[in-house]
C-alpha cells in the first residue's frame, strides 16, 4: 500500500474536480462483484455514468502513475442526522413529548396483543416524567421528532403517547413535620408486625424497576426498525458483568462499553432539587452517554437487545433490563 500514496496524490491533484467524483482513497480493486487483493486508487462517485456519456476530460483513467483505479458508486454522502426530522424516523434519533426538550427514539416494538408497531423510549422522554397523577402528561399527548430542543414543533408530530409506566417518587428529606411523624409511626408498625422485614416507608412501595413509555406513530410508515449505526435488533440477549454492549443515542452517537454491575439499586436525581427516584434491579455499564441519550436501546455485540438507557453520570450509564421493560409494557422488540 505504501507505493499507492503517490498515485493518490496525483489523482487528487488532477481529478478531484470532476463533476461526479465526491471522494477518493486507497483500497482494493473489485472485479465484477468480487473483491481482489490488488491495491488501487478508489474513486467514489455519486452515480456511475457510462463512458460514452462522458467528455474525454471527465473519464477516469484505468491507471494513474502506474497504479490501477476503481470507481465505486456510493450515492450522496450526508451526515447521519440525529437531531433533524427523519421520515421514516429510526431508533437513535431525537424524539420527545411536546413538553420535553429531547431524548432518544430507542426501538420499534410490537404490542403483544394487537401486534401494532410502537415507539419505545423512557417515561421521562415520551411522558414528561409523570407519576400518572401530576398532570405532566396524558394519553394522547403529541410526540415530536425531533424533540422541541432540536426544533420540533406541532408540524413534526410523529405520534402520540399511548402507554407508560408511572414513576413512584420518594423524598430523602421529609420536610413536613406531619409527614415525618407518619413515617416514624409507619416504620414502627412495620417493625411490630413484620420485624424480620428490613423495610422503610420512604422506599416501600416507592421504588421503580423501569423508566419506559410508548408512543403510537401517526402512520406506521413514519418509523423504521433499524437503529442508526447499529442496524436491526436480533431478539433479546442475556448479560452478566463483563458483557460488551453499545448504544446509539441522540447526543453522543454510537458508543461501546462493558457492563460493570447487575442487580443495582440506586437513587436517581430527576434534576429538580429533591426530586429523587429510587430504582432497583438495574444494570450499570461503563459506557459513555450524555443528556439527550435517554431512551437509547442497549444491545450486545450480536445486536441482541439487553436494556433501555435512562440515566448516567460522566463515566457510567444505567439501564433497565429490556425484558423487564417489555413485560411491563406488554411488547417485544422487533
Amino acid at each position: 500500500m505504501k507505493n499507492m500514496f503517490r498515485s493518490l496524490e496525483v489523482a487528487e491533484n488532477r481529478f478531484a474536480e470532476l463533476p461526479n467524483v465526491i471522494g477518493m482513497g486507497i483500497g482494493y480493486k473489485k472485479r465484477g462483484r468480487q473483491d481482489t487483493d490488488e491495491p488501487a486508487v478508489i474513486f467514489f462517485v455519486d452515480k456511475k455514468v457510462p463512458v460514452a456519456a462522458l467528455g474525454i476530460d471527465d473519464i477516469i483513467p484505468k491507471r494513474i502513475a502506474g497504479k490501477p483505479t476503481d470507481v465505486i458508486e456510493v450515492g450522496e454522502i450526508r451526515l447521519l442526522g440525529r437531531i433533524d426530522k427523519r421520515r421514516p424516523a429510526v431508533p437513535g434519533v431525537s424524539i420527545a413529548h411536546y413538553r420535553v426538550t429531547a431524548g432518544t427514539f430507542g426501538a420499534v416494538v410490537k404490542d403483544r396483543k394487537t401486534e401494532e408497531l410502537l415507539i419505545l423510549s423512557n417515561n421521562h422522554v415520551l411522558a414528561n416524567a409523570t407519576d400518572g397523577h401530576d398532570g405532566k402528561s396524558r394519553i394522547g399527548d403529541p410526540v415530536y421528532q425531533p424533540g422541541s430542543y432540536d426544533g420540533g414543533t406541532d408540524d413534526d408530530t410523529i405520534g402520540h403517547l399511548v402507554r407508560f409506566v408511572p414513576f413512584s417518587r420518594y423524598n430523602r428529606n421529609v420536610d413536613c413535620k406531619l409527614a415525618s411523624i407518619g413515617v416514624r409511626a409507619a416504620n414502627a408498625m412495620i417493625k411490630t408486625v413484620r420485624p424480620h422485614y428490613n423495610l422503610r416507608l420512604e422506599t416501600m412501595g416507592a421504588t421503580n424497576l423501569v423508566d419506559c413509555a410508548l408512543a403510537r406513530p401517526a402512520k406506521p410508515e413514519m418509523i423504521g426498525p433499524e437503529i442508526l449505526e447499529i442496524g436491526r435488533v436480533k431478539g433479546s440477549g442475556e448479560f452478566v458483568p463483563g458483557t460488551r454492549v453499545r448504544k446509539s443515542g441522540r447526543t453522543s452517537g454510537l458508543t461501546t462499553g462493558t457492563i460493570k454491575a447487575v442487580k443495582v439499586s440506586l437513587n436517581v436525581n430527576m434534576g429538580h432539587g429533591n426530586d429523587v427516584v429510587r430504582f432497583n434491579e438495574q444494570v450499570m455499564a461503563e459506557l459513555k452517554s450524555l443528556p439527550g441519550d435517554s431512551g437509547s436501546l442497549i444491545v450486545d455485540e450480536d445486536n441482541r437487545a439487553v436494556g433501555l438507557l435512562f440515566a448516567g453520570s460522566n463515566e457510567y450509564t444505567v439501564f433497565n433490563p429490556i425484558q423487564t421493560v417489555c413485560d411491563h409494557l406488554g411488547v417485544d422488540v422487533v
